[in-house]
């Protein structure tokens, strides 16, 4: 009995083989997010994605939220009869917290508090609320409900009522991604209150505290000093709390002393915050001058 045979004839073998076409689309997407990445040749295009792709989200929201309102609505009549029937025996005593006065009175006073630090900068400020934060569990992100057409931009600082969240890294058209002070790849240049110390506080990722690192054994550093922005790096003004030394380990033999901190602002709990404009940071850097320039420069000081 013969056996068919199920490849193609000789005739359509033609082109590079399966493997070959791989390895070529893979550099090709590797040189892709490399120039992306680079460059930020794509960042137009992810503005207008994001654009077209609000409506999107909220017309998916509100199935959801129109369902929460129907179940709310509908709720059973004895289950409300149960309920009223017990608020109306502690209504007298429990009126407060019945009515979510605790937590209302605590948001109240984080929303002056709010206030009273906006004040300081003179406008310089734009008040944010918090709307999600990032679905990467390997970092420190949220996004906030401003944008570019609220002025919005990169690079800004982001506060609470207490002290510095972290900074603006990506803005969109009607909100801007908020990466914190404890993400890893996020560093804020702080100082000691108390001695003057300078040093640059360290993000170490989820469920890790920041650390100082670089900073000598000897350094005038304790646990419980409070840590306060230095304002050498032109983003966050100085004088804004950022942390409190948790610990502070001098081990024989060790170049550096490891330091870690307890951020003091609520970087995973601030529902509203502030984000800082440019006229809020100090006067910016310098530039530095053209790598062209330095050869010459040296040629003088020879002669």
């Amino acid at each position: 009995m013969r056996h068919l045979s199920v490849d193609p004839p000789p005739f359509f073998h033609r082109g590079p083989s399966p493997l070959m076409r791989l390895a070529f689309f893979g550099l090709i997407s590797l040189a892709l997010l490399f120039t992306d990445t680079r460059y930020r040749y794509l960042e137009s295009v992810r503005r207008v994605v994001a654009v077209a792709l609000y409506p999107l989200q909220r017309a998916v929201q509100m199935p959801g939220e129109a369902l929460a309102y129907m179940g709310t609505y509908f709720s059973s009549q004895h289950t409300l009869a149960a309920d009223n029937a017990a608020l109306r025996d502690k209504l007298l005593t429990d009126a407060p917290a019945v009515q979510n006065y605790p937590s209302l009175a605590q948001e109240n006073a984080r929303l002056r508090a709010l206030l009273s630090v906006e004040s300081r900068f003179h406008g310089a400020a734009i008040a944010a609320e918090v709307l999600y934060s990032g679905r990467d569990p390997f970092t420190q992100k949220l996004f906030v409900d401003k944008g570019d057409a609220a002025g919005v931009q990169m690079g800004q600082a982001v506060i609470d009522d207490v002290g510095v969240v972290g900074q603006v890294t990506r803005v969109f058209p009607y909100m801007a991604e908020v990466t914190l002070v404890t993400d890893k790849d996020h560093a804020v240049p702080v100082k000691v209150e108390r001695s003057g110390v300078r040093s640059v506080m360290y993000g170490a990722g989820t469920a890790r505290l920041p650390e100082l690192r670089f900073l000598s054994p000897n350094a005038e550093i304790q646990p419980g000093d409070r840590l306060v922005t230095s304002g050498i790096d032109g983003t966050y003004p100085p004088g804004l709390a950022v942390a409190q030394v948790s610990s502070v380990e001098r081990e024989t033999g060790q170049m550096f002393a490891r330091v870690t901190c307890k951020p003091v602002a609520g970087v995973d709990a601030s529902q509203h915050l502030l984000i800082l404009g440019t006229a809020a940071a100090t006067m910016p850097r310098p530039e530095e001058p053209a790598e062209s320039d330095a050869p010459r420069k040296g040629r003088r000081r020879r002669s």
